[in-house]
């Protein structure tokens, strides 16, 4: 008996031995049982590959933006001759602004650069806006986007407190983003309107009591003729438009041609005067 009891372990030993075995030939590593049972170890490491994918594709975006950024419109006054204070025409320069004129001019105008365009570029426009007895403070931008200080003004309106009213206007990109910043401060009392020069607004302004004037050159090539017409619709009423005969979209800064631009037929001397004439103009206009 002994005997059969061992005859009767043994098969057992080797059917386990055999099930084991039979198992594991089932379950090959390839199959999906085989996948399911093996830690998943793979997910840390594919999340971290798309992280840092992420984070290089940020980075690229960031450095192709700062390269395009650094390629942009420099003034053309090299010795800045034009930020010279004089007694009769005091200069400031503020932390990211230059003002010109009388800080305790009844009228003040905060203007906002085009895009890529050196803020010290428009310097001559801005003396010529004092010399008409106004405080025309311009305002250096991020990178020289303006979408990236909309509220720029701000700081300027609260530099010069004895200031009674304020218009805000811009060139190209940066009047559309006065432009929005005249929208969102649209109920604000002491802001009285809105200068666009070679610009449009993209901002609902018709239900408001601001001015608004837009300066544009007939020969300008950059200025979208189309968005401008549809903005019509988007002006306050009492809204003036003026086209300057000869004058293109760089001529209202000093900073030389611009690519894409037309060829103005008047001098940048005459297209800055005739803009000068229609702001003083307008905004007397206003004050009446």
């Amino acid at each position: 008996m002994e005997h059969q009891g061992n005859d009767l372990k043994e098969p057992k030993a080797d059917t386990e031995a055999k099930t084991g075995s039979d198992v594991s030939a089932a379950t090959p590593p390839g199959t999906a049982a085989a996948r399911a049972a093996a830690p998943r170890r793979r997910w840390p490491r594919r999340v971290a590959i798309v992280l840092v994918a992420l984070v290089v594709a940020a980075a690229l975006a960031v450095a192709a933006f700062l390269v395009y950024a650094s390629d942009y419109y420099r003034d053309a006054d090299a010795a800045h001759e034009n930020l010279v204070s004089t007694p009769q025409l005091p200069v400031t320069q503020g932390a990211h602004y230059l003002a010109f004129g009388d800080h305790a001019a009844e009228t003040g105008l905060v203007f906002y650069p085009g895009a890529k365009v050196e803020y010290t570029a428009y310097a001559p426009l801005m003396r010529d806006l004092a010399a008409r007895g106004y405080l025309a403070v311009v305002v250096e931008m991020p990178f020289n986007f303006a979408f990236f200080g909309i509220n720029a003004a701000d700081e300027v309106r609260e530099t010069f407190p004895q200031v009674r009213e304020w218009w805000i206007g811009g060139h190209s990109l940066g009047g559309s983003m006065a432009a929005q910043y005249a929208a969102d401060h649209a109920d604000d009392g002491a802001l009285a309107g809105l200068v666009l020069l070679g610009a449009y607004t993209a901002s609902d302004l018709s239900a408001s009591d601001l001015g608004a004037l837009v300066v544009y050159g007939s020969e300008d090539q950059v200025l979208n003729r189309g968005k401008l017409a549809d903005s019509a619709a988007l002006m306050p009423e009492g809204a003036r438009t003026i086209e300057i005969v000869g004058g293109n979209h760089a001529g209202f800064g000093a900073y030389g041609p611009q690519e894409g631009d037309g060829t103005a037929t008047i001098s940048a001397e005459e297209q800055r005067e005739q803009t000068i004439d229609a702001v003083d103009s307008y905004i007397a206009s206003r004050a009446t």
